[in-house]
């Protein structure tokens, strides 16, 4: 048998950092997950595959012996390796090996979830919500670690503080400040990035039945974690300026929501940003209705100020009386460092750390300590600098590559690192299609929270390197749309 697909450069890149064993295991085991190998198939034979892809036959050898040994294909004396039963791989993961039992591959935020951790080269993701590894700093991070390492360590062995290390939410303070945003250190709880911070702030609110408005498109996490609370989460439709206020103002009266969470500062997937004039009327709506309003603004850095793109920040307006305000530095830093944290009242702020200490005990503290080294050094700026402007050079690019390709953008915005893309055909087909050749789309049904079919999809423009992608959303976006 060949492969699908056929091309070697949809299976190996050379070019990628990643051994070419890894690539092979990769691609395969994901061709297996997404049902495109058969149970029962015939691999090609070690010789075989070794020149279509042009590798050694050790590399194969080893590649396989790998699959193998994962439990995703079986070795028949004589007759070659073929892919293994389903009900085996069934019974290999209840015994702990790491494959997948489900019977059926679904396009739901789980599955996006999952296979971003797939961990595939950058420009093949164009679907996921980081920067490449190469934009960020991991020396940074590494100075980090080793000057905390040479701390009195004894801290290091202990809980850290249930609010949070003292010293970064002085920091935080002060970054508050440059934002307009009053905070002391007691209004800030650390947490295990914006994830841990929005399902606090959701447990803290809601009971089973309440309901949670949320921008439409969104965030498409925060659906299935409200949905697993028992909440109603209905959507607002966002516009270039931010949220339809009428619309708002006709379902909080409808539905009467204990929570709205809303980016006003390079909104996901969109990068529009929230206008003054929309700011007021949100928060006149929110009054009026008793909303409590969650402002996530982990894109907060990538922002290039006011200057550049108008952006009101809903915190800066209301002084956390009404706004709860989120931010962190998974985007930025290191996802892995998982450190983001809640500003609110005094009041609030007890509470969700006494919520924190009762669920995880405390977040831990070496990342926050690295995270409080970089920022009180003056590191950080300088890095989120390069960032925006590596941001502003790949974006233009990208916007004109993808309006060659036959696709849209009706809001480029001159900041953040996504767009808003309508292909014009149905991108749940066309994301099947893509996984297909090795490439991870974001469809616009996993941004609403009616999960209906879209032409619309978020493309991250750091990661549009790959010729092929280009000719790939070209060619198949075409053929959908006839």
């Amino acid at each position: 048998m060949t492969l699908p697909p056929t091309q070697p450069t949809a299976l190996i890149s050379r070019g990628s950092g990643e051994s070419l064993v890894e690539q092979i295991v990769r691609s395969i085991t994901s061709r297996i997950d997404d049902k495109l190998l058969r149970t029962a198939a015939r691999m090609p034979s070690i010789r075989q595959f070794a020149e279509q892809y042009k590798v050694s036959r050790f590399t194969v050898v080893e590649a396989y012996d790998r699959l193998v040994a994962n439990g995703y294909l079986e070795s028949r004396r004589g007759s070659g390796f073929f892919v293994r039963e389903r009900a085996q791989m069934m019974a290999a993961s209840r015994s702990g090996q790491d494959t997948d039992p489900r019977p059926t591959q679904q396009l739901d935020v789980v599955w996006l979830i999952r296979n971003m951790f797939r961990q595939l080269p950058p420009q093949k993701m164009p679907g996921t919500g980081l920067l490449p590894n190469d934009w960020l700093d991991g020396e940074l991070i590494a100075n980090g670690l080793r000057a905390v390492s040479r701390q009195n360590q004894n801290p290091l062995l202990q809980y850290g503080t249930p609010q949070g290390f003292l010293p970064l939410r002085q920091q935080l303070q002060l970054k508050l400040a440059e934002l307009e945003i009053a905070a002391t250190p007691d209004q800030i709880v650390t947490t295990s990035g914006v994830t841990q911070a929005l399902d606090l702030v959701a447990r803290e609110f809601t009971q089973p039945g309440d309901t949670i408005f949320v921008d439409d498109p969104a965030w498409f996490l925060m659906f299935g974690s409200f949905a697993t609370l028992g909440a109603k989460v209905v959507g607002i439709p966002r516009l270039a300026d931010g949220p339809d206020v009428a619309k708002l103002a006709e379902l909080a009266a409808l539905h009467k929501p204990r929570l709205y969470v809303v980016n006003s500062v390079l909104h996901n997937p969109t990068s529009t940003s929230l206008s003054a004039a929309k700011a007021f009327q949100v928060l006149r709506i929110a009054a009026e209705h008793d909303i409590t309003i969650v402002e996530d603004d982990i894109y907060c850095d990538m922002h290039p100020g006011p200057a550049v793109q108008p952006a009101t920040r809903l915190a800066t307006l209301d002084q956390l009386q009404r706004v709860i305000y989120l931010g962190g530095f998974s985007k930025t830093l290191a996802a892995n460092l998982r450190v983001g944290f809640i500003a609110t009242s005094h009041e609030l702020a007890q509470r969700l750390s006494d919520r924190k200490m009762l669920t995880t005990l405390t977040t831990t503290e070496i990342g926050e300590r690295v995270v409080y080294k970089i920022l009180s050094e003056g590191h950080y700026r300088k890095h989120v600098d390069r960032i925006r402007a590596k941001l502003d050079t790949m974006r233009g690019k990208a916007i004109r590559q993808l309006e060659r390709a036959g696709l849209t953008i009706d809001a480029p915005t001159p900041a953040g690192m996504f767009v808003w893309v309508d292909t014009g055909c149905d991108t749940n087909v066309l994301t099947e299609r893509a996984m297909a050749e090795g490439y991870l789309l974001a469809p616009g049904s996993l941004f609403s929270p009616n999960q209906l079919p879209s032409t619309r999809m978020r493309v991250n423009v750091a990661t549009m390197s790959d010729p092929g992608l280009l000719q790939f959303l070209e060619r198949e976006s075409a053929k959908l749309r006839q």
